[in-house]
């Protein structure tokens, strides 16, 4: 049976005063290094966050911006194909107009031998035709 003695109440008391201890020295601390812990990770969590927002803005921006050079060298480089094909055509009218040119002063010049041809063919005309007449006829004219 049990009895009831002083030993009793002493080890009622060493239980309280052990379960105050424990909890001041063992407890409170843990609890409050996990709390600690805790909110420590939500923080990281928070910053891994936002850095990940940051990073994702920034490739937007990169993005963009990679976008407007490339639309900028596109539209450069259509300029300068519209700039060569305008001289090209510019050098290839000046290179037709001088061919024309040339041409019409050949043909000037063939055209003004062929006068002089035929001219000096027609002041021989009389004479040929009168050796002609002459040689048929067999006597001069």
């Amino acid at each position: 049976m049990v009895s009831m003695d002083i030993t009793l109440f002493l080890q009622i008391v060493n239980a309280i005063v052990l379960m105050f201890l424990l909890n001041g020295v063992i407890y409170k601390p843990v609890l409050k290094i996990l709390k600690e812990r805790k909110v420590k990770l939500q923080g990281m969590r928070d910053d891994v966050t936002k850095y990940e927002d940051n990073a994702r803005r920034r490739q937007e921006e990169v993005d963009k911006k990679m976008h407007k050079a490339s639309s900028r060298a596109k539209a450069a480089l259509d300029n300068a194909r519209a700039g060569a094909k305008a001289a090209g055509e510019e050098k290839l009218a000046a290179i037709k107009a001088e061919a024309d040119a040339d041409k019409d002063k050949q043909l000037a010049d063939i055209k003004s031998q062929v006068e002089a041809a035929r001219k000096d063919l027609e002041a021989g005309l009389d004479g040929f035709a009168s050796a002609m007449a002459g040689k048929i006829l067999g006597r001069s004219l």
